[in-house]
Parts: structure tokens; C-alpha cells; sequence
């Protein structure tokens, strides 16, 4: 499946979507950055969305998504606060029949406090 838009997160073809999520408070912030890739990174990539294979995870960076050709598509994860709230954060694949996959992806940022 191939990635039709690039924005605050990713859509597929078929509608999926892949974005991350935290539940924030008022001193903090815990994302991954969808903004510094273009859609011209997923150029003639495609991807397997029916496994959980479909991305790595990597300590203190973000993630990478594995496309089933070609050279895997950095992301990188950020987040701050004064240590006093929490760091979680998740990335959800949530497919166009309203269901959805949520991966706990909590030590894939650089967190500054």
C-alpha cells in the first residue's frame, strides 16, 4: 500500500491513516514529526499495513517505516516537559472501518525536560 499524503500524519491509499498520539497537559509535548518528510520520501514505496512489521522501533530516535521495497523512511519522535508529567506516547494505525492498532512507542522520542 502506498502513502498518498504527507501532513500532521500519513495516509494510505486505502484511506489508513498513521499518526501518534499523547494525551498532553499544559507544559508538555510528545509527537512524531511528520512535518520535516515530504511525500517524496515514500516514492515508489510500498508498504504492508496487515502486520505489525510494518515499522521499527528505535530508542531515543522515533521509528522507521518498512516498506516491502527499497530503504526504510526515518521519523523522528519528540518531547518535552519539566519531568513532572508523563513521556507516553503511541503511534495509531486506524483504518477507514473505524478500527484501529495502537503501539506503545514511549522510548522512540528525544525528550528534552
Amino acid at each position: 500500500m502506498r502513502v498518498i499524503q504527507v501532513s500532521g500524519e500519513l495516509v494510505f491509499e486505502d484511506g489508513t491513516r498513521l499518526y501518534s498520539n499523547h494525551d498532553s497537559d499544559c507544559c508538555e509535548s510528545h509527537y512524531l514529526d511528520f512535518e520535516h518528510i515530504s511525500i517524496d520520501d515514500f516514492e515508489g514505496l510500498d508498504f504492508d499495513l496487515s502486520n505489525d512489521n510494518f515499522f521499527e522501533a528505535v530508542d531515543g530516535y522515533g521509528i522507521r517505516l518498512v516498506p516491502t521495497n527499497g530503504f526504510p523512511v526515518p521519523i523522528p519522535g519528540y518531547g518535552y516537559n519539566n519531568g513532572y508529567y508523563s513521556t507516553e506516547l503511541e503511534l495509531v494505525l486506524s483504518s477507514p472501518d473505524g478500527s484501529s492498532r495502537v503501539f506503545d512507542i514511549s522510548d522512540c522520542q528525544e525528550i528534552n525536560y
